[in-house]
């Protein structure tokens, strides 16, 4: 198991086959999906297949989501990271995208910001990318802040699924220069 940032409070590491329940436990939640256009999980076998999916994903392109561990109980805590995007989203292709979902007692104590962040220096230090692009309905004010927070800016608005996203994008000088300045 390949661990790919350890922070303050929170571990990313590859989301495992074990990680099944408590990956459950955040996919089949309505309020965590209330902004992603999607639906919850109804069955422990769609959340493996989702499982299976993001793990196919570290051997096509070498990078998908992690899980967020909590870095003293070992708990799951949600999933975050980045993950290449094969499919065109707001006129881009092939692009690297960072994201997050924290199950909901998790929400609100600045945790998806720890994992945006630590996510952003893996991007930039360890992969050397120029640019990351994220994405948050414009109702997800929460979503929004953590995306902020961790120095990405505001590029755009569009639609996503029929709903009303925000395109967000950090490259790597502003994230250097932000690092610095807080640093």
């Amino acid at each position: 198991m390949k661990i790919y940032a350890d922070t303050g409070r929170i571990i990313l590491r590859e989301i495992m086959p074990e990680d099944l329940a408590a990956m459950h436990e955040l996919d089949s939640d309505p309020a965590v999906h209330r902004y992603l256009g999607g639906r919850p999980n109804k069955s422990l076998q769609e959340t493996a297949d989702n499982i299976a999916f993001i793990r196919q994903q570290y051997i096509d392109n070498g990078i998908g989501r992690w899980a967020i561990m909590d870095k003293y109980s070992n708990e799951f805590m949600g999933w975050g990271g980045l993950k290449f995007i094969t499919t065109p989203i707001n006129d881009h292709v092939n692009f690297y995208e960072v994201g997050y979902r924290l199950i909901r007692k998790y929400w609100g104590l600045g945790f998806a910001t720890e994992a945006a962040r630590a996510s952003l220096k893996y991007a930039f230090e360890v992969l050397l990318l120029d640019t990351v692009y994220a994405m948050a309905h414009q109702e997800n004010s929460a979503s929004i802040r953590t995306l902020q927070k961790s120095g990405l800016e505001i590029t755009g608005q569009f639609e996503y699924q029929g709903l009303p996203c925000y395109w967000f994008q950090i490259d790597r000088n502003s994230w250097q220069l932000k690092s610095l300045t807080e640093g």
